[in-house]
This record gives C-alpha cells, structure tokens and sequence, in this order.
C-alpha cells in the first residue's frame, strides 16, 4: 500500500517520520550516483562525462565515452539527526540519530556501438532512507518508524547529431518496498469506547510496487573548451500495493490497498568550461517539481479513502559550483560546493519529512594506475538548516487528536563518502 522509490514520500508521509530524507537533494531524494561527481558538490553533472556514470544524469553524454567502458562503486551516508520539542500531553522530548546510515552502491556500463550511437546501462538508486525515533518519544503518534529501499534500472542510447551537438534517451525501471508507522505514545481509551495501549499502533501501512519511466538529454560543444548540457527526467507514478492496519484507519485488522504517489519530474541544466590546461570549472541548476506532493490518500479494495496528510510542498532548485585541477597526469583532484533549497515553507513542515535547506561542501580526487583503470574518491560534509517542526497542520482525526500536539525542531548534519573503480576497454 505504500513504498519504494517513492517511499519515503509516501512512506514516511504516510504517518511518520522522516529524516533520512535530509541526507541528500530536496524532499526524499538521494543525490548520490557516483563518487566522482560527490568530489565536486554534483555540479555540472549534465554536461560532465569522466566515466561511464555520466549516463545517469544525461544520456546524451554517452556519445563522449570512447569504447567500452565500465564504473561501479559505492556512497556512504552517515546523518546525524536530531529531533527535539514538547508534547502538549507529555512534556519534552527528543530522539537522537534518528536517521540510519545506509550505503548507496552504482553500476554503470556503457558501449560505442559506431561513430554515431553509443548504449549504456545503468543501476542505481535515488531513493532510501531508515528513521527510528524509539518507543520512548512522546509524539510517536505523529510516526516513529520509516524504512524504504529502492532500485532504479536505466537502459539508455546516445546519438551525435554533429560534432557539436548529441542527444540521448533512456527509458527508467523503478522498483521498491517499504514501511511506515506510527504509534500511541500512551495508554488511553479513545472516543467511541476504544481502548489503546501504548505502543499500539494508529496507523501502519507497508507495500511493494514497481513502475517505468524515461529520461532525455542533449549536450552542445560550444567549442572545445565549453560544454552545455541538459537533462529531463519524467515524473512516475508509483501505485504502492500492499496492507494498512491501525485504529486511525477507522477498522480492526488488516486491510489491502492502495496509495498512489506521483515522483516528480525533475531536470537540470549544466555547463562545462576548460579554463586552461590543468583547470576547470563546472555548475548546473536543478528543478524538482515537488508541488506534484500536495496531498496522500490511502485507497483501500472496499472503496474507503483515508487521507492521510497534506503536504503542500513546492517545486525547490538545487545550485552547484565545482572545480577540477589536473595537478599531473596521474593525480586529478576536485572541489565543490552546493545549496539545496527546502521544498516546503516553514509553517508546512511536520516530523513526516523534516525537509529544510541543506549547503554541500565536497572534496575529492581520481587516481590513474593506468590510462585504462582509474579510481575515484569523494568526501561531502552536509550543513543542515535547523527547522521548526509543529503538529498537527490538518484537521485530525479525533484517535489521533486525543495523544496531544507537537512543536519541536529538527537539527544535524550528513558525512557521505565514496569510492569508485572505473576501467576502460
């Protein structure tokens, strides 16, 4: 009924919790595809084209990629979330680290087939994240466990028009799981001659669901030393099958259904400038059209419809500048910085998905043993704005307005780190 790539948006909109979803781009999206373009803040990555990695942002910049030619490695992300406020009913509260660490692995693999078309496979995720804010909360109501796992497939052709210009498609296989959950933070009856402990749980929904969609991009060489590139990835529309279960929901026992959540378009446009010899410097702007996340209904087999949280969220911009020094021909190193705008207002955050504005700081390097085999190294420090958090927003269901409000604060900060092995035949 709810989950996968879109999980945490629906997982953890659903009831809960989110804070993973801080750990990278806006909303719940993870930026993380590749160690090398983590050396340099993810900027300019629609107009870069290092390995076979490059496909994953723009399919167009397959058609740089001599050969055969293959990269795989491995991002770890560690936040360091913390969630504090009072409960109207309770008094203080706080959770530390409520977000997991998780590693965000990548594969990719791309083919010139002749001078004029190239192939490429690539496998990935944007998606996941893992929240516990522990049973001891005191606003466990409002969600205290949130977990999404997502794959992402991309089979994509580049083709150059001219010397100067390329373009390029994929089309997008998307599959996930996931959970969410929310508890009673207290032992209490409820209206209607309803007796719920502590720990029970109030609303509860986990499900599966797998669902395509497609990428374009287009790349012009300006002229040798300049680059521009652009890249538009499809909203997909994700229909989490699975069950619901809790006395928010109005029934006892579990029930099959449904909620359907749209991921949202998003595109990017880059630029590429070879300053001299040893230097260059690279920048994108992002769109992620978030205003699509305005509201989430459960859908169950019988014909009921629960709502279950308005989001009004907007569409939010990420801005990024990097640099690259070729300090030898071995040794090339990178550096980067980013802003990612929240894609929600103050007054509209809720510990669902604790969304706020982020700035990167990114460092990393490439090391060539060979001129075919070279390996990769990122390290990115994240700075998280701290954001006001208050609920209720919406009108409550009363099961759920007997436990008390919250106000609190969300606050912390994310290493991530990769390594990334990339040869070429």
């Amino acid at each position: 009924m709810i989950n996968s790539k879109y999980s945490p948006l629906a997982i953890a909109v659903v009831m809960g919790t989110l804070a993973s979803a801080q750990a990278s781009a806006a909303g719940f999206q993870l930026a993380e595809y590749s160690a090398t373009g983590l050396g340099r803040a993810y900027a300019g990555e629609a107009a870069m084209a290092d390995n076979a990695g490059a496909q994953w942002r723009n399919p167009a910049m397959l058609t740089y990629l001599e050969g055969t030619q293959i990269s795989g490695g491995v991002l770890y992300v560690e936040p360091n979330i913390d969630v504090k406020g009072t409960s109207s009913t309770l008094g203080y509260t706080e959770a530390k680290d409520i977000a997991n660490s998780a590693p965000v692995p990548n594969l990719y693999v791309s083919h010139q087939i002749n001078d004029k078309w190239f192939a490429g496979l690539a496998l990935g995720s944007n998606y996941g994240m893992e929240t516990n804010l522990g049973s001891d909360f005191k606003a466990t109501q409002y969600g205290n466990e949130a977990k999404i796992m997502t794959v992402e497939a991309v089979a994509s052709l580049g083709y150059q028009i001219n010397d100067a210009v390329s373009v390029g498609g994929g089309v997008r296989y998307v599959t996930g799981e996931g959970k969410i959950g929310a508890t009673a933070p207290f032992s209490t009856p409820l209206p209607g001659g309803i007796n719920v402990n502590k720990g029970d749980y109030l609303k509860y929904v986990e499900g599966t669901d797998s669902s395509w969609g497609y990428v374009l991009g287009a790349a012009w060489q300006i002229n040798e030393d300049h680059r521009l590139g652009f890249a538009y990835k499809s909203e997909v529309m994700m229909d989490f099958e699975g069950h619901g279960e809790g006395i928010g929901f109005g029934f006892a026992g579990k029930k099959d259904g449904k909620l359907s959540v749209a991921l949202p378009a998003t595109a990017e446009l880059s630029s590429f400038h070879q300053l001299s010899q040893q230097w260059a410097m690279h920048a994108s702007i992002n769109w992620t059209q978030w205003s699509s996340f305005d509201k989430l209904e459960a859908e169950f087999v019988d014909g009921q419809v629960s709502p279950i949280k308005t989001e009004n969220w907007k569409d939010s911009y990420r801005l990024a500048l990097g640099t690259t020094y070729q300090l030898n021909k071995e040794l090339t190193l990178r550096g980067g910085i980013a802003y990612d705008m929240s894609a929600v207002d103050d007054k509209y955050r809720t510990t669902t998905i604790p969304e706020t504005d982020r700035t990167w700081l990114s460092a990393g390097l490439t090391y060539a043993f060979t001129k075919q085999f070279t390996l990769d190294g990122g390290l990115t420090y994240i700075m998280a704005r701290d954001a006001s958090i208050t609920e209720p927003r919406d009108e409550l269901d009363e099961k759920v307005e007997a436990f008390g409000t919250f106000v609190g604060e969300i606050s912390g900060d994310v290493w991530i780190a990769g390594i990334q092995a990339n040869y070429r035949f």
